[in-house]
């Protein structure tokens, strides 16, 4: 059998060869989950780091990094798959980064550009809005995928992105809850002063009510928690903020949650509480991830066309790298998918 190596590692690990370097090294910049996770693969494997870091820096000199906020959403699984996919069949290696949700993420992609000789960058997740002055200071191409449109436009020509209309998509969702007879309609969000996707999908939220004609109850708005303590988009958070919609005592007959795994946990505090969903309460997510239709009932979602949306993010990423098309902005269609989480209601 051929001795095992680097890559080999990081590919029974599911994470890039200068992640398994930085926890070969005691790097702090690593998940200590992830570094506890990588070390374990390699006792198992019996793999000696001989030239590990020669190795390394071979592979980091044709590397493209992927930064991910909210690396433990489900929904950026696939999107990964095919991003690794695409980037190695260009004989390129995937650098994979854990954002953490107080840190800003071009910030994080700056320091990585000084510490290792990048070809492109591609942000999932993330804020929809950053400075043109921070933008410039990055020095290879790269693409904001799944991260939101930008309303204040700002120079389009020093980078792509690749989303989903979340405001759009949003009150395409609050619209069917309405069209089926719901009028108090809660909100799981971020807080209104984010500038991730969770700010668009509020607003989306707040279209919806002015379109009908109605004023929208602030005590139906959930902001999520952040910190250390929670992952944002995470069905403990969205347990949580459902726990606390119910203390308030504010009438309600559908929850529209921004994530489905935050619609998932929302379930759970509906059942512990003694309110069956449908029956009692309709509940909606957004993403449209394998476990929504697995869940029990199962999950109503906006769904996004994830594998579509990273095979473009991938292409766009490498045609802006070798010069074949200027930056582009590409949004894709979400599909409102109906199914045992929702109730029409009467009156």
């Amino acid at each position: 059998m051929s001795e095992i190596t680097i890559k080999d590692i990081a590919k029974l690990c599911g994470v890039g060869v200068s992640t398994v370097s930085r926890a070969l090294n005691n790097h702090p910049d690593i998940n200590p989950e992830t570094k506890e996770m990588i070390l374990q693969v390699i006792k198992e494997n019996g793999f000696v780091p001989n030239n590990s870091a020669r190795n390394l820096k071979r592979v980091e000199a044709n590397s493209v990094a992927v930064l991910v906020k909210g690396i433990t959403n489900p929904f950026f699984t696939d999107m990964i798959e095919v991003i690794e996919a695409e980037i190695e069949k260009r004989g390129y290696s995937m650098v994979l980064h854990h954002v953490e949700s107080r840190e800003d993420e071009v910030d994080v992609a700056l320091e990585l550009v000084k510490e290792k000789r990048l070809r492109g960058i591609i942000f999932l997740g993330g804020e929809f809005a950053h400075s043109e002055e921070k933008l410039r200071l990055l020095s290879v191409p790269f693409v904001f995928s799944t991260a939101g449109t930008q309303p204040e436009k700002l120079n389009e020509k020093i980078y792509s992105s690749i989303s989903v209309d979340d405001k759009t998509e949003s009150s395409k969702v609050v619209n069917f809850l309405f069209d089926i007879g719901h009028k108090d309609i809660a909100i799981i969000t971020a807080k209104s002063e984010d500038r991730s996707v969770g700010k668009l999908r509020l607003d989306g939220y707040r279209e919806a009510y002015m379109q009908h004609g109605r004023k929208v109850e602030e005590n139906l708005i959930c902001a999520l928690h952040e910190g250390e303590q929670y992952e944002q988009f995470s069905m403990e958070n969205g347990y949580v903020v459902t726990k606390e919609l119910l203390a308030r005592g504010t009438k309600f007959t559908a929850i529209f949650a921004i994530s489905d795994v935050l619609a998932i946990g929302a379930c759970r505090a509906l059942r512990e509480a003694g309110i069956r969903v449908p029956q009692d309460v309709s509940v909606i997510g957004y993403d449209g991830i394998a476990l929504g239709d697995y869940y029990n009932p199962r999950l109503t979602t906006l769904k996004q066309p994830t594998k579509d949306m990273a095979l473009a993010t991938a292409n766009l990423l490498f045609d802006v790298m070798t010069g074949k098309k200027a930056h582009q902005h590409l949004v894709f269609p979400g599909e409102l998918i109906i199914r045992e989480s929702t109730k029409a209601v009467n009156g």
